[in-house]
């Protein structure tokens, strides 16, 4: 008998033909999250299983499968050939610390000669022969004992299930660029993508000297805390000072924080393009600041002419994405107080609802292509890597 740990994916199963390749894209996953650490990975019928580890890491490898999207759960679980009596050896020893219990028996091998409820109902009676305190309880019970008898001839005796992430395996819908500022909003819709499949670059506008290097390190932070979640991230830093400089001498002031949005979808894309990526991800949330209205995300929707546009948090309270912000870590370092581009030359009163004549009459007062080019020949890449 030895400790082992049982990992359980979800809507994978609901792929049909193509439940090889979500299977297979989870298990390297896994595999690429667990390398540093001596242990075994192994398929089984309808499960993932870690075994041969160091009891001083098992904390650690908890919260590192935790943190895969596609999986739902995880178990510590005995692992014993498949048999009436090494199961019932198993539950003779149980000591139970909860006044109610119940056993929930799952049968994959249908040769095993018991049905489920009855193996159940008769290691429910050999757990009561020695914990004379508890009760059995089928409908609310404080404790379950499973037992999970897979086809492999294995059975795996468990207490407890870990709740994991979900969702679906990074790499398995393709890949899309993040716009990743230093505040709370980005980091989360970058993560929310990625547990849909994703595979996640970013691109960052900074504008130094206005903003500073500890702003830049900030993003780069971020990006540090996602990829446990993403993986490998290829960071995009875009010299964006000279455009908006250009904006602020050149066009109508209230028009200045739409120009500048408008500038930084048209990059987005071409560099999402450039680095075979399918969709550009926001972390703009309807009614939030000017810039997000229905007629601004209209005013910046037309630059990206190839790439569609994810905004996963567009209907989300702001109470709601700073939670998520804290449950994946990015929440202090988001709220350091360096600025970022998005701060520089602010408008008093910021157009709400910008028209699109207007905008196009502003953009004729600059070199859209010079500019795009020179902020484009400096771009810094920083892979951020796992």
């Amino acid at each position: 008998m030895k400790e082992v740990m049982l990992l359980r994916f979800g809507e994978i199963f609901l792929k049909g033909k193509n439940y090889a390749f979500f299977e297979n894209t989870l298990f390297k996953n896994i595999k690429r999250k667990l390398k540093k650490y001596s242990l075994k990975i192994e398929k089984i019928s309808g499960r993932f299983l870690v075994s041969n580890f160091s009891n001083d890491d098992k904390d650690a490898i908890i919260s590192d499968i935790k943190s895969i999207f596609g999986l739902v759960s995880l178990s510590l679980a005995k692992k014993i050939d498949t048999s009436f009596d090494k199961i019932k050896e198993v539950c003779e020893n149980i000591k139970l610390s909860k006044k109610t219990f119940k056993v929930d028996t799952k049968r994959a091998d249908k040769s095993f000669p018991m049905r489920s409820f009855e193996l159940s109902a008769e290691m429910g009676g050999v757990i009561l022969s020695n914990n004379a305190s508890s009760t059995v309880d089928v409908h609310n019970p404080d404790e379950i004992i499973n037992i999970d008898i897979r086809d492999n001839k294995k059975t795996y005796i468990f207490y407890d299930k870990i709740n994991c992430l979900g969702g679906m395996p990074v790499n398995t819908a393709g890949k899309a660029m993040l716009l990743l500022s230093g505040g709370i909003d980005s980091p989360v819709a970058g993560f929310l993508m990625a547990k849909r499949g994703l595979s996640i670059s970013a691109i960052h506008f900074h504008s130094y000297p206005y903003t500073s290097e500890q702003a830049k390190q900030k993003v780069i932070d971020l990006a540090h805390i996602i990829k446990k979640y993403t993986g490998d991230i290829r960071l995009f830093v875009v010299p964006f000072t000279q455009i908006q400089e250009e904006i602020h001498k050149n066009c109508d002031s209230e028009y200045m924080v739409t120009l500048v949005r408008r500038f930084m979808m048209d990059i987005a894309e071409r560099v999402a393009k450039s680095n075979h990526c399918q969709a550009i991800i926001t972390g703009e949330n309807l009614g939030q600041v000017a810039s997000q209205t229905v007629e601004g995300i209209t005013s910046t929707n037309l630059m990206s002419k190839e790439l569609p546009i994810f905004r996963p948090l567009i209907s989300f309270d702001k109470v709601d994405i700073s939670k998520i912000s804290q449950e994946i870590g990015t929440y202090k370092i988001s709220t350091l107080p360096y600025e970022d581009c998005c701060s520089l030359f602010l408008p008093k009163n910021p157009v709400t609802r910008p028209k699109i004549e207007k905008i196009l009459e502003n953009e004729k007062q600059l070199d859209r292509e010079l500019l795009i080019k020179n902020a484009m020949d400096n771009i810094e890449i920083i892979n951020i890597q796992c």
